[in-house]
């Protein structure tokens, strides 16, 4: 006897349960498929593991920095257990997971653990869109509903001539499997995965570097921030080799180490050799084996193509999260979830504004940012005015001795409206929050400016970064 739900939703990450949630609370009878762990990639292998490694990574690196704070640690009585360390990420983990099956049984939504497939048109529904679902004991259950959610993700995209082994060559899900911490990594791209694996690794004492074929690491983020990140993980003592491409033909393993040959921009070859290399070059999106040539939904470069509330082109399946490309980022995927289902329910929300989701990149120092790029807002004609104001210049940066990085705004000099932020240093993936909701307002940088930011706070830097586009900062 098959399942009938109102909206059934294929994959339970941050996109699916947000939608499922959304749509129960709506009053729709809802069922998740999901084949792994309730939570998907981000909770299990990817947002909050790798954000809890990289707060151990915080911690440590404070402590043995902590003799400018006038506290003396004595010698040899700091040091690291990474046992611990992967133990704690566990926990936080499963704590997470906890948490989120009670929301399921709050909310009454069934969860079906299995390998969903999407069919066509057959006995228990006159169209496509129904599920068949391949449970653990191999038995088979059918899932039809009137709306179907398809939130099936990504994986970790790899290069075709280094192909993981799971012993020199790495993904992002084997590299948090690490029981144990290299001496020396490569990480192949430097993209923000690649950027908070660096950061992280340097951090515990790791040698780092870092390779990226682009001219710049952070290649979608504002070009004075990646020029920033890039000269602060250099004073690490990480490696960056920018604009380097790969001999992946010369992939081998010498003396125990993964060892593979960087090409310069002007032809010159280095070789360079590390315990393990971790390929960090983005995100594929989940669309095989899913079942979508049972249907006319259509794909674009690989991905889901939608419309603004996460319409296919079969107008009753809708697409949400990695799956559709574009902005893959958790809460990017929650938003779409959001949206989706309250467009199932007629709810009429708004369309999603991808240029209004914040990115953030959880290195040290943190990365925040929405809207356009300087280059980018140039590129569209757009004829731009920036206020840039330095961490250094701001008493609470000081106080907490952390005054590297900055917060730069950039508008539109004929309209005054915000186009970008970018924020580079303490803090930064938190106070991004309030330019985000500045950009949801439509406000100018002086409307933001001329809010009272308390002092001493952090927050003053964005009220300076706004005031300084028109010249009016006082801080600097």
């Amino acid at each position: 006897m098959a399942i009938t739900v109102d909206v059934a939703v294929l994959g339970g990450g941050p996109g699916g349960y947000t939608a499922a949630i959304r749509a129960a609370q709506l009053g729709k009878t809802v069922a998740i498929v999901e084949m792994d762990k309730l939570g998907g990639t981000c909770l299990h292998r990817g947002c909050i593991p790798s954000k809890s490694l990289l707060r151990s990574a915080e911690v440590y690196a404070a402590l043995l920095e902590a003799d400018a704070y006038g506290i003396t640690v004595a010698e040899g009585a700091v040091s690291l257990d990474y046992g611990k360390v992967t133990s704690r990420k566990e926990q936080t983990v499963e704590q997470l997971h906890k948490g989120l099956q009670n929301l399921m049984k709050k909310h009454g939504i069934q969860i079906i653990n299995g390998k969903g497939r999407v069919i066509g048109p057959s006995i228990f529904s006159p169209r496509s869109g129904s599920l068949a679902v391949e449970l653990a004991d191999g038995e088979m259950e059918s899932v039809v509903s009137a709306n179907l959610i398809i939130a099936t993700g990504s994986r970790p995209r790899t290069l075709p001539e280094l192909e993981p082994d799971g012993e020199y060559i790495l993904t992002s899900d084997e590299a948090l499997a690490m029981e144990k911490l290299p001496e020396s990594i490569i990480i192949v791209g430097g993209g923000v995965i690649g950027v908070e694996w660096a950061s992280l690794l340097n951090d515990f004492g790791v040698k780092v570097t870092l390779v990226e074929a682009g001219p710049s690491i952070l290649p979608s983020e504002d070009a004075d921030v990646s020029a920033e990140m890039t000269r602060l993980l250099r004073k690490r003592g990480v490696t960056v080799l920018a604009g380097a491409g790969l001999k992946t033909e010369t992939y081998g393993v010498k003396e125990g180490k993964a060892a593979i040959t960087a090409l310069s921009a002007s032809g010159d070859e280095t070789l360079l050799m590390a315990d393990k290399l971790l390929i960090s070059v983005g995100r594929q999106p989940n669309i095989e084996g899913i079942g979508l040539e049972n249907t006319d939904v259509k794909t674009e470069g690989g991905a889901i193509a939608v419309n603004g509330f996460g319409q296919t082109s079969e107008p009753h399946i809708y697409a949400i999260g990695d799956v559709i490309g574009g902005v893959q980022l958790a809460h990017a995927a929650a938003h779409e979830g959001l949206v989706a289902a309250e467009h199932i329910c007629g709810a009429k929300p708004a369309a999603i504004a991808a240029h209004l989701i914040p990115r953030c990149i959880y290195g040290r120092p943190e990365i925040a940012s929405y809207g356009l790029t300087e280059k980018s807002a140039k590129a569209k004609g757009i004829e731009v005015k920036t206020g840039k104001i330095p961490f250094a210049a701001i008493g609470k940066a000081i106080v907490l001795g952390d005054t590297n990085g900055f917060v730069k705004v950039v508008a539109n000099a004929a309209t005054h409206d915000i186009v970008g932020v970018h924020m580079i240093g303490p803090h930064a993936t938190e106070l991004i929050s309030e330019a985000a909701l500045a950009g949801v307002l439509d406000a100018t940088p002086w409307e933001v400016g001329s809010m009272i930011h308390p002092h001493p706070t952090l927050s003053e830097a964005l009220g300076e970064a706004m005031l300084a586009v028109d010249g009016k900062s006082i801080s600097f």
